[in-house]
């Protein structure tokens, strides 16, 4: 194959891509904008779905490496009201199709699987633009450039690349996370460590929830939803953890202790993260050299399929482009029009489980939802 793939973003959509394409012999070079693989911290658990993320590591050849990741037991779920008081256990027997990893050690594993040299950190893309002829120019804030035969968006919500095929941008959803940890929760905060249990926590109502997850070495992830404008968020100064969490935890006046001690015991900063979507069925026209992955191109309400869709994505675009070696429009319209649906499927089941979590019924619907899932699996 003669076109040369360059790939924006170094997340797991883009790396799974540039691991197939080079499964098949195909070269690739990612930019990211982080500058090196250590920059930051990368998130904490992904279940890894047998349907969509674990068919992309088997064509990535790395069920190995993954099955070598597994944390067991973090399958285990527990559904609690806010006074603490279990309404719904799943315990995690082994048989789930949904194994939990860390996101960071999944990156290294698909970075670890490529060519020195594949991944080019510190290029951080400031514009992009047509040449002709299905070629593009990527500008790199250094003010270097690199023009390329295919071009694909794995960047996340805020890509870079798609207005070379869509006017669409996200917009906030009316809802917004607030992310802590708390580290050695057994030891250090036994009554939060033991509301969390093996696996996740939820514990939700109408417009609001803790949410949290236990990782390796202890640490309690928690994730707090509340409902409300930006405006209501803005005018917290998040800068001012003491101060920002002070607010936060008065949302949840009157719930249990050991749930509000995963908001007011936290040992790192609160970190506000709006929740963002791109119009439910965003699909684009075809332009030659030029695609999305991922968040860059369905990006939604969150539900747990984000992280597994890109990976997928990643994963059937190179199998499309190794299938198609010298006909590239054929494999990116082959690639395209199987991932819109399975796009615009995901969004659906994202806004509908934000329905049973945070809605008038809360947390009762989503424990019939549940309830029925369990029952017919």
């Amino acid at each position: 194959m003669t076109t040369d793939v360059t790939i924006i973003g170094a997340g797991l959509g883009g790396l799974t891509l540039a691991r197939v394409l080079h499964v098949h012999g195909i070269p690739a070079t990612v930019y990211e904008a982080e500058p090196s693989p250590t920059a930051r911290g990368q998130g904490g658990m992904l279940d890894i779905h047998d349907h969509n993320g674990q068919l992309a590591l088997e064509a990535a050849d790395l069920m190995d490496q993954f099955r070598g990741l597994i944390l067991e037991g973090r399958q285990a779920m527990r559904i609690l009201d806010r006074n603490g008081t279990a309404l719904f256990e799943q315990p995690d027997d082994g048989t789930g199709g949904r194994p939990e990893v860390q996101r960071g050690e999944l990156r290294r594993i698909l970075l670890d699987a490529l060519p020195a040299g594949t991944v080019r950190w510190g290029h951080k893309v400031s514009g992009v633009q047509t040449l002709g002829v299905g070629r593009h120019e990527v500008t790199f804030a250094d003010g270097t450039t690199v023009a390329t035969s295919l071009l694909v968006g794995a960047d996340g919500a805020w890509s870079r690349v798609r207005p070379l095929l869509s006017d669409a941008a996200p917009e906030y959803i009316g809802r917004a996370f607030v992310e802590t940890c708390l580290f050695d929760g057994d030891s250090r905060h036994p009554a939060a460590a033991k509301a969390v249990g093996g696996g996740s926590l939820l514990a939700l109502a109408p417009g609001k929830g803790i949410q949290a997850h236990r990782e390796s070495g202890g640490t309690l992830h928690t994730y707090v939803a509340l409902t409300g404008p930006q405006d209501w968020f803005a005018a917290i100064d998040f800068s001012d953890a003491a101060a920002a969490t002070a607010r936060i935890a008065e949302e949840f006046a009157g719930w249990a202790p050991e749930l509000t001690a995963l908001i007011t015991d936290g040992d790192t900063a609160p970190v506000l993260r709006p929740l963002n979507a791109l119009p439910a069925g965003h699909r684009w026209d075809r332009v030659p050299g030029v695609t999305l992955l991922g968040d860059a191109a369905h990006l939604s309400a969150p539900n747990g399929e984000g992280a597994n869709l890109a990976m997928y994505d990643g994963a059937e675009l190179g199998k499309a482009l190794a299938a198609h070696p010298d006909d590239l429009e054929t494999a990116l319209t082959a690639y395209e029009q199987a991932m819109f649906p399975r796009g615009a499927a995901a969004a659906a089941e994202g806004a509908e489980l934000h329905e049973l979590m945070f809605g008038d019924d809360a947390p009762h619907s989503l424990i019939t939802a549940f309830s029925g899932h369990v029952q017919g699996r």
